[in-house]
């Protein structure tokens, strides 16, 4: 072990500077701090990241798992990505109905299944025989986080929210997660860049990559991969290679951000948005937690 472990983490990159985020701010560095000491007692990196997704969709205060809003249909359909850098193993759900935490059910697809992905009623179905937590009443359960922040959209952009993590553990080993409700009125069935490996989350053994914004772009750009390419391909730097993609999704008139780690410890979250909400622990200890 060689105790260089860093991560970090996103609350969406849908952060409007008319309203206040201290309480965001808190909780995230909330996480990284719980995160820090489960990294210091050896805990593997794919387990941080689940945990403390699952923590911020739990938490009501993102779009994502219980901030989520419905779609035009009124339902609620959520995504998640999950993947472990060492193994390449990839474990997603799109348009899940019913469940509190659609990275876990990601993750049981991942390990019980010989699939990358599972969706809709399928994916319900799966995750229901796999025992995971069930929305007993949505009405109560859901708080539709950012509603406010999709009333604010530039240039009558979509509006969006997301949350994840990035994690390199104390063995090297690297691993990422998305978890999303999608975009505010979105239409039913509708599926973005969070649970397509390479678009909204890529993990291999040079980065861990996790993004937030506009899906369609960063699927139309391939845009969590293709930071790891340029990182193994083109030997560009870590921050080079995320303004680099992102400059590709602005040229397109998308908008967003991303959060990453590499194989050393270096952390970068470079945004074109107003604001992301976002944490992260530093090799070196030190801890940021902001919005813009």
């Amino acid at each position: 072990m060689d105790h260089r472990f860093a991560l970090a983490l996103h609350g969406g990159a849908g952060a409007r500077r008319h309203r206040d985020y201290r309480r965001e701010i808190a909780h995230m560095r909330g996480l990284v701090e719980a995160a820090r000491d489960r990294l210091a007692r050896g805990a593997f990196a794919l387990d941080v990241v689940v945990e403390t997704i699952s923590s911020l969709e739990g938490s009501g205060l993102y779009v994502a798992g219980r901030g989520a809003s419905p779609n035009t249909a009124g339902r609620y359909e959520l995504d998640a990505g999950l993947m472990d850098g060492r193994a390449g193993e990839v474990g997603a759900v799109a348009a899940l109905e019913g469940f509190e935490s659609p990275i876990a059910v990601a993750r049981a697809v991942m390990q019980a299944t010989p699939h990358v992905m599972l969706a809709g009623a399928g994916a319900a179905s799966f995750a229901r025989s796999q025992g995971l937590a069930e929305i007993v009443d949505p009405g109560a359960w859901f708080t539709r986080a950012g509603q406010d922040e999709s009333n604010h959209p530039p240039g009558g952009a979509l509006a969006h929210g997301t949350v994840g993590c990035v994690v390199r553990d104390g063995e090297g080993r690297l691993a990422a997660g998305t978890s999303t409700g999608g975009v505010f009125g979105k239409l039913a069935g509708r599926v973005g860049d969070t649970p397509i490996p390479g678009a909204g989350v890529w993990a291999d053994q040079a980065v861990a990559v996790s993004c937030t914004g506009q899906g369609e772009y960063f699927i139309r750009t391939v845009a969590a991969a293709q930071v790891g390419m340029r990182l193994r391909f083109a030997g560009q730097e870590l921050r080079e290679a995320m303004k680099a993609v992102l400059g590709e999704i602005r040229s397109l008139g998308g908008e967003g951000g991303m959060i990453a780690v590499d194989a050393d410890g270096r952390i970068a979250m470079p945004f074109m948005s107003e604001g992301m909400k976002r944490a992260a622990l530093h090799v070196d200890g030190r801890i940021e937690a902001e919005a813009f």
